[in-house]
């Protein structure tokens, strides 16, 4: 029991520095990490909180109680963090049952370059028949393998990269400008679209910013910076516009609450669930990482998790409509969070980490 007790302490502690470390707002990949299995710790630590109360609540040691209270103060924040993609939460969206007007659809996936399953994409976007399909991590063996989407999306904009890095972008509808960007990296672009849409234009922004992991970029600088300079850009943008992509950031870290607020664009996520979109091959270890954000203009009609194609993430669809504008349930930036997002982006841009 003795040695029982003391992996018990340990392990308690391990878990409540993991929740404590996304407090602290430094973009070093330590920090920023464990902002993405909440749900996962949420679990944990209510496991933890039953195991000390099971065998161990007649202790009368300070060190147990303090610990067990440690547990509930990080179970009640991990609550708190994760209450906003519950149904239990207030919707940002409102939905559409039944539209009776003309729906735009698009697809997301992040394919993982290495994976070979070419067809299983194409039966996904035949299956689901969007108007737009954007994928990301694809080199020029995807855009082979992929190419026969041209007959049924003639505008298409591609930007194969062998870094992980590559952009393609497929759409039925008539695109009226492009614009190729690389905000923060000479090897990462993103994407500026303008669709003809319903009698108007529709603005896409597509990007896929690196993740703050070791092996890929020690810090979540640059991240951060090409999300909030997108976010700004939407911000600005008075038509209707969406910001989609594998954003490499879960939906409830500060950095997309900070985006939200500075792009003043809803999540549809919100108030109806996870949609977990990575890892597929890991069940114990999923999170949203793939993204759709959106102008008040829009409504939703569905959102679905798609089936696997082999990759890492699950492809995510969406169908909306546009209506008028409904900015009531959306998030404002106060000075405070202006200065912080002006001060990402500059970071992101000089290449120096905060």
């Amino acid at each position: 029991m003795r040695f029982f007790k003391i992996t018990l302490y340990l392990f308690s502690f391990l878990v409540i520095l993991t929740v404590l470390l996304p407090l602290i707002k430094k973009d070093y990949w330590v920090f920023r990490v464990f902002d993405y299995p909440r749900l996962q710790k949420f679990v944990i630590v209510g496991s933890l909180i039953a195991i000390w109360l099971l065998f161990f609540r007649n202790t009368k040691l300070v060190l147990d109680w303090g610990i067990i209270i440690f547990l509930a103060l990080t179970f009640l924040h991990l609550f708190y963090v994760i209450l906003p993609f519950t149904f239990l939460s207030k919707t940002m969206i409102d939905r559409v049952k039944a539209p009776n007007q003309e729906t735009l659809n698009l697809l997301v996936s992040n394919i993982y370059q290495y994976n070979k399953s070419y067809s299983k994409l194409i039966t996904v976007i035949k299956k689901r028949n969007p108007d737009v399909v954007f994928l990301v991590e694809t080199d020029q063996k995807w855009l082979d393998a992929v190419i026969e989407l041209r007959a049924e999306y003639p505008y298409y904009i591609e930007i194969p990269k062998e870094n992980t890095y590559g952009l393609l972008f497929y759409s039925k509808l008539p695109i009226k400008k492009t614009q190729i960007n690389y905000l923060i990296d000479n090897e990462i672009p993103s994407i500026i679209v303008d669709l003809e849409f319903d009698s108007q234009i529709v603005r896409i922004y597509g990007l896929h910013p690196t993740p703050p992991v070791p092996q890929e970029n020690k810090f979540s600088t640059d991240r951060d910076a090409e999300i909030l300079m997108v976010g700004k850009m939407a911000k600005d943008y008075e038509d209707p516009c969406l910001v989609i992509g594998d954003m490499n950031d879960v939906a409830w870290s500060y950095t997309t609450k900070l985006f939200l607020k500075t792009s003043e664009l809803m999540d549809p996520r919100r108030g109806r669930g996870m949609y977990s979109t990575f890892n597929a091959k890991k069940w114990l270890l999923r999170w949203p990482l793939d993204h759709y954000f959106l102008s008040s203009h829009f409504r939703l009609v569905s959102m679905n998790v798609e089936k696997s194609i082999d990759s890492d993430h699950f492809p995510i669809s969406i169908s909306l409509i546009i209506s008028k504008k409904d900015e009531s349930d959306k998030m404002t930036a106060d000075e405070e969070d202006k200065a912080l997002a002006n001060k990402k982006i500059n970071a992101g841009i000089n290449g120096e980490p905060l």
